[in-house]
């Protein structure tokens, strides 16, 4: 552990940057040609270090970036995992999305946070074991991956190709907390059906905008029956996100002076592992029992939304007393000098990651911890750099121990 330590503090500060640095100015939009650019790019980088790396194909032109790291023999291996794609740029942004801008506290760009830090931190973590004349006796890999946005296409794609691990790190932002189990998402179109008067009668009529204004504090507050202890029930939620009123199906809003007749909701709900979404759906059901009740004449219906030749991303889950933990939290001690927040915490907790794939899919033990968070998904999204550096030695220590030093 004391070489292991000392190659974690010895990391290239200006060069790890640079690196980050140079991800950022490369425009990875979700499902575009600068996908595949980056992916390139990365895989360069690693056969410059002596890396086994290809492209994997994923779907049309989408590849992944894979890199392996062999071992001697004889040690556990560790996965780790990341995607490259990124949202598009929102308004309000002060400094150029794709500048790579470095100040004295924060390094700026869109998809910096969400989640070109975390690849970048494992990155330059086997860089800097690499250049210190580090072997390790189990495999190190490395996955840079595209399609988290389009329900994780790339990890599911690396799963089924057969890349497998004994653990494996999620880089998600996490502000470097060990998240051990995240939600399920599923999506939901509610369809209420009321019954029309003019507004001179409205009190006759079943208004179907007012009944989903009632409901809609029910869905924000439920969580779901079937959550086996209280930590599954923190990361149980429901959110509305769009509603539409007006008259019939159609929704003809060029009669005001009428009350509405039908809405339709869409939202998103959040479960747990070992939680169904059919139970999920049938607790939403009796919430509209209870507003038929409230609202004599209403009809009211639930029913799950897909995407098509999409995959959902599954829940994630991993025992606190995992080795993958326990080493990720020995490593954030080293480093920081306290213990390392862990657990199903939140925000991190509601989010999809790719995490659910590597645990359902590909059978392995892992943790999400990764850098970045508190200003993901925001104009002038930026990560803290003293987080950013930290991550990479953590990583370090982690995959020292895992791997085991030759």
């Amino acid at each position: 552990m004391t070489r292991a330590i000392d190659i974690a503090r010895a990391v290239d500060e200006q060069a790890s940057l640079d690196t980050l640095a140079e991800m950022v100015r490369q425009k990875s939009y979700s499902e575009t040609p600068g996908e595949r650019v980056l992916a390139e790019r990365m895989v360069e980088i690693m056969l410059g270090l002596g890396m086994e790396a290809y492209l994997m194909p994923v779907e049309a032109k989408r590849v992944n970036a894979i890199g392996i790291w062999r071992g001697t023999g004889g040690g556990k291996s560790i996965l780790f995992n990341g995607h490259l794609d990124t949202n598009p740029v929102t308004e309000g942004w002060t400094v150029d999305p794709w500048g790579g801008l470095v100040d004295d506290k924060f390094i700026y760009g869109i998809g910096v946070s969400n989640m070109k830090a975390g690849d970048a931190s494992y990155l330059c973590a086997v860089r800097t074991l690499i250049e210190n004349g580090v072997r390790l006796k189990g495999d190190v890999i490395l996955t840079f991956v595209i399609g988290e946005l389009q329900g994780g296409v790339g990890t599911l794609a690396a799963v089924n190709a057969g890349l497998r691990a004994d653990y494996f790190i999620n880089s998600e932002p996490s502000d470097l907390m060990a998240v051990t189990m995240h939600a399920e998402a599923f999506t939901f179109v509610i369809e209420l059906q009321g019954i029309t008067r003019h507004l001179s009668k409205r009190e006759h009529a079943v208004d179907a905008i007012r009944a989903a204004c009632d409901l809609i504090p029910e869905l924000t507050d439920l969580t779901f029956s079937d959550a086996p202890t209280e930590e599954h029930r923190s990361i149980n939620r429901v959110h509305v996100g769009t509603i539409r009123g007006a008259l019939g199906r159609e929704f003809h809003e060029w009669r005001p002076p009428q009350v509405a007749d039908f809405a339709r909701l869409t939202g998103s709900g959040r479960y747990g592992p070992g939680q169904t979404e059919e139970n999920a759906l049938s607790d939403i059901r009796k919430l509209l029992e209870g507003l038929m009740a409230r609202w004599p004449g209403l009809q009211a219906t639930v029913h799950t939304q897909k995407s098509a030749g999409r995959p959902i991303m599954p829940a994630f889950q991993v025992a606190r007393d995992s080795r993958i933990v326990t080493s990720i939290n020995a490593a954030y001690l080293a480093i920081r000098g306290e213990a390392q927040p862990t657990g199903a915490i939140t925000p991190t907790g509601y989010y999809g990651t790719d995490a659910g794939h590597l645990y359902k899919h590909g059978g392995m033990e892992g943790v999400v911890c990764g850098p970045g968070g508190r200003y993901n998904t925001m104009p002038d999204e930026r990560v803290d750099i003293p987080d950013y550096l930290d991550m990479i030695r953590i990583y370090i220590l982690t995959i020292c121990d895992i791997c085991e030093l030759q």
